[in-house]
């Protein structure tokens, strides 16, 4: 399934009587949608996987971090809306499902949820940062 069949699908699923659709790709992609009135959410899952990194700017050393990436691309926010508070920040523990991040694309907001259970040491985008596909968003150790 490339970009323009999955575009197809959203545009489809706006203007179809379906509340909610959940697809699971044998590579491990997963794609969920939600339908409300106020606006789209997608969740996606996209396989990450963890690499060994020195990360020279916190106090964790030769340990081995695992990497959130982008499953997209879009503009990255770091809180559900302006005047909350961050999802996640620097120190907090955080666990697998737990929403970390939301990229609009498309205008559709993907929830980007964490893979791991561990601690955020580093958020590596800033809020209403362009991402690319792949882009590094955090480090947990």
């Amino acid at each position: 399934m490339d970009y323009n069949d999955i575009k197809k699908l959203i545009d489809d699923m706006g203007n179809s009587k379906i509340d909610e659709l959940e697809i699971e790709f044998p590579e491990g992609m997963k794609i969920s949608m939600k339908k409300s009135k106020e606006m789209e959410v997608i969740q996606t899952s996209a396989p990450v996987v963890a690499q060994n990194v020195t990360n020279n700017n916190t106090d964790v050393s030769n340990e081995e971090l695992k990497i959130v990436k982008s499953p997209m691309v879009g503009t990255c926010y770091l809180s559900p809306s302006p005047k909350e508070a961050e999802f996640v920040k620097v120190g907090d523990k955080v666990t697998k499902g737990k929403t970390l991040c939301i990229i609009e694309a498309m205008k559709l907001m993907n929830e980007i949820e964490c893979e791991y259970d561990g601690e955020i040491v580093e958020v590596c985008v800033k809020n209403e940062e362009m991402v690319e596909f792949g882009k590094p968003l955090f480090k947990i150790k």
